[in-house]
């Protein structure tokens, strides 16, 4: 068994009695010990191979044992400069410890040195100094992970970006904007759109449990997993109900997410909406009026046979779908989707020149309404109708 070195002990003091005394008592206790005559030899020894502890002396000729820690605490090696330090003095009294802490001691001991306190105060300072190493090496180790997880999360930033579409389809007679605003860097809410095979557009947005790389994760499945719906589905219940089975069948109930869709017609204005524990769709009427159409089944992902069912709508010239996720009004439990989605109602503006003038009116009047940002990720996606002649939309 490999023995631990012996902590070493630099005793400087000007009086080689004393100094013979001193080394012979720390080296019969265990400890290894240096020399030095006085304070210039001590700034030599300990900038050339710095001790585990220095035992200063106080009173020395051309260099006292304050000006010796004034010059060590100012030294840019840390190792020199938080290097611990007792000072011996033959001065009592209160000034007598004042000066030696004002001058950089961490401890003192007063002369004529009684072995037992001189050994408690260096085995503190030891200790203190062993967790001071520690605690540098855990924050050493914490800024390393924190490091990684910044590359990590910025590698799932890029992914993420090229998951959520960065331009709106463009069609004649219909008007699209959308936003995103993760917490941090990549978050757990997506949305997309894609061309179903009878000529539909499919608008879907979802949420998925949790924040970071994990739920960036989980929005790139759902993704895949919307496309994989379409592909082989005719109608938004079905896609749904592909999607909850697939998602079902990897997590197995262990991770869930919420859902909403829209299968719009572009040429009649007519739209099916199916939802999944998500917050209620916003219809904004060109009249003023606001509708919201509740999810109708619990989030994908929870039950293994969950019923879809979908509700069909009319837009008309200034008629406006809204989807979004719950991060637009906080997110909290004790927050009713309900009520929460009726003070977004009132925000939406018949009036607005375009979708994302309606959008961004929404955008703000809540991500600043308490002076602070959403403690959840937020998504939204405005389709406003508009009066123009339908051409194939650019998807």
């Amino acid at each position: 068994m490999v023995s631990k070195p012996a902590e070493r002990i630099q005793v400087t003091d000007d009086d080689p009695m004393s100094r013979r005394l001193l080394v012979r008592a720390l080296s019969n206790a265990g400890y290894a010990c240096t020399e030095s005559t006085d304070g210039i030899d001590a700034l030599r020894s300990v900038r050339a191979d710095p001790p585990s502890l220095l035992l200063l002396d106080f009173d020395m000729p051309a260099m006292n044992g304050a000006e010796v820690l004034t010059r060590l605490r100012a030294d840019a090696n840390p190792a020199v400069a938080q290097l611990p330090a007792i000072m011996l003095t033959g001065h009592g009294g209160e000034e007598s410890e004042v000066r030696c802490l004002e001058a950089g001691a961490d401890d003192f001991v007063t002369k004529p040195i009684n072995q037992a306190v001189l050994r408690a105060r260096i085995e503190t300072q030891l200790r203190l100094r062993s967790m001071r190493r520690q605690l540098q090496q855990q924050n050493d180790e914490l800024e390393a992970w924190r490091q990684n997880l910044e590359r990590d999360l910025a590698a799932a930033r890029l992914t993420q970006q090229s998951l959520i579409p960065q331009k709106p389809p463009v069609f004649a007679g219909w008007d699209v904007a959308a936003a995103y605003r993760p917490v941090i860097q990549v978050g757990g809410d997506i949305y997309g759109w894609l061309r179903m095979q009878d000529g539909r557009t499919l608008f879907w947005i979802a949420d998925a449990t949790g924040h970071g790389a994990s739920a960036a994760l989980l929005t790139t499945l759902a993704k895949l997993l919307f496309h994989h719906g379409t592909v082989e589905n005719t109608e938004p219940t079905q896609i749904m109900r592909a999607v909850n089975a697939d998602f079902r069948s990897i997590f197995g109930a262990r991770s869930f997410m919420t859902a909403m869709c829209v299968a719009l017609d572009p040429t009649t204005g007519r739209a099916t909406v199916v939802g999944a524990g998500h917050p209620p769709l916003l219809v904004a009427r060109h009249t003023g009026e606001t509708e919201a159409i509740a999810s109708s089944a619990p989030p994908l992902g929870l039950l293994e046979q969950s019923v879809f069912s979908g509700s069909e709508i009319d837009l008309r010239g200034g008629d406006a779908i809204f989807l979004y996720t719950d991060g637009l009004y906080g997110a909290r439990h004790d927050v009713n989707p309900h009520d929460s989605a009726a003070r977004l109602a009132r925000l939406l503006h018949p009036g607005a020149p375009n979708a994302q003038a309606l959008l961004s009116r929404v955008m703000e009047q809540t991500m600043s309404a308490d002076g602070k940002p959403p403690p959840d990720d937020v998504a939204a996606v405005v389709v406003q109708r508009t009066n123009g002649d339908f051409i194939e939309p650019k998807i």
